[in-house]
């Protein structure tokens, strides 16, 4: 038992938050080895679109499999086994001459990441006191922006003159690292105290997350995900076309990329400071209604000044969002189906997530003018913020069930 507390704290904090940093080091790289892979294999707009779309598939089916899977063989396999997937795929992938193979193991690459984020943070969930729960988990996330911050020094320093295969096998290193923490990372204490009998079937997790004591708590959750994934996704994996389409010549900058970067550290740090004092459905309607107001300000700039502002709003509010979202979610089940209830919850986001970054190029081409679609993502921010304020109930240091 004492060692399980001493590991439990800060120790567990950068054993998990290293794999979710290595989690959007890979993310972050797609956006530019797809832009190399352009170049290389002469790709069109459609295939370049097939490979961020499958990423995504693969982390619809990630999340949902690996999430029932966490309720059958414990979080710390779960967590050791996507880890190892998406660590070899990238890796494999840096040898891959044709579309069609390196699309597979996208697919891979993104169950075993989209399985990850949310097995990673029911384990410190379940493993850290309540009084501190929330803002170990926001603390969790913030990993997520240094990831994305070694991935723009990666592209930055070693795509241009070592190529993007290289980039592919520094994103592997993960794998050894997976080696690691399965010799020392222990599992839960709430999923190792539910005996092997008792865990539920794959089935009874599913039809239990529409039990009736659980059904408001989907039913909020699944709104939430989707809203804020298929914003997310919708307008930051567009915000360089947008930034051209507007005019500006900034975005092809590394300083922007940088700069957005950066503006991720404060959004989660100033949401893991008020989630403990104010509450986790203070922090999520707060830092959504921002995000919300940020992405209408962004679509409708017309100078570079506001343009930047917005940006960097954005992403303070929408990254601090995030880090209440995945501290939110786990806290809503009890220990037999927690890993079924985040994972199946992130599933859904997810397909948000397929959908968002599809809607931008349709909409564009139908003639529809920037300030509205933006206007569309901030409508679907404030239906999540809405779903929070009326079906969620403040979990803030109460022990999980």
């Amino acid at each position: 038992m004492k060692k399980q507390k001493e590991i439990s704290g800060r120790k567990l904090l950068g054993i998990a938050g290293l794999g979710w940093m290595f989690d959007a080091l890979d993310v972050g790289l797609l956006s530019f080895i797809i832009a190399a892979l352009q170049v290389d294999w002469g790709l069109s707009v459609q295939q370049m679109g097939w490979i961020g779309s499958v990423n995504s598939i693969g982390m619809a089916v990630g999340a949902m499999f690996f999430g029932l899977m966490a309720d059958r063989i414990g979080r710390k396999n779960v967590f050791i086994i996507t880890l190892l997937l998406f660590s070899i795929g990238s890796g494999l992938s840096a040898f891959t001459t044709s579309l069609t193979v390196f699309l597979i193991l996208r697919f891979i690459i993104g169950a075993g990441l989209g399985g990850e984020l949310p097995v990673a943070s029911t384990l410190v969930s379940e493993s850290v006191p309540a009084e501190k729960r929330g803002r170990v988990v926001v603390l969790l996330e913030s990993y997520w922006a240094a990831g994305w911050l070694i991935a723009a020094l990666i592209a930055y320093f070693i795509i241009p003159d070592y190529g993007w295969q290289t980039a592919l096998i520094l994103s592997a290193i993960p794998a050894f690292y997976a080696i690691y923490l399965r010799l020392n990372l222990p599992d839960s204490p709430r999923f190792l105290s539910v005996k092997e009998k008792d865990r539920p079937t794959i089935g009874q997790s599913l039809s239990a997350l529409w039990a009736k004591e659980n059904v408001k708590r989907t039913a909020m959750l699944w709104i939430l995900w989707f809203c804020v994934v298929f914003s997310y996704y919708g307008m930051f994996l567009w915000l360089p076309s947008v930034m051209v389409i507007k005019g500006f010549s900034l975005i092809k900058s590394f300083q922007y990329v940088l700069i957005m970067t950066l503006a991720q550290l404060p959004g989660y740090f100033t949401a893991a400071w008020f989630i403990e004092r104010l509450g986790r459905k203070f922090v999520l309607v707060v830092y959504l209604i921002g995000t919300a107001l940020s992405a209408y300000f962004f679509g409708n700039a017309e100078s570079l000044g506001l343009l930047i502002t917005a940006g960097i709003f954005l992403s303070f509010f929408n990254l601090g969002a995030w880090g209440a979202l995945y501290a939110y979610t786990p806290e809503q089940y009890p220990t037999k189906i927690r890993g079924t209830g985040a994972g199946t919850a992130a599933a859904v986001g997810r397909v948000g997530g397929i959908l968002g970054p599809l809607l931008v190029p349709y909409l564009v081409s139908s003639g529809i003018s920037i300030s509205t679609i933006f206007a569309i993502f901030c409508g679907a921010v404030l239906i999540g913020a809405a779903a929070v304020f009326f079906l969620g109930e403040e979990t803030k240091k109460k022990e999980l069930a």
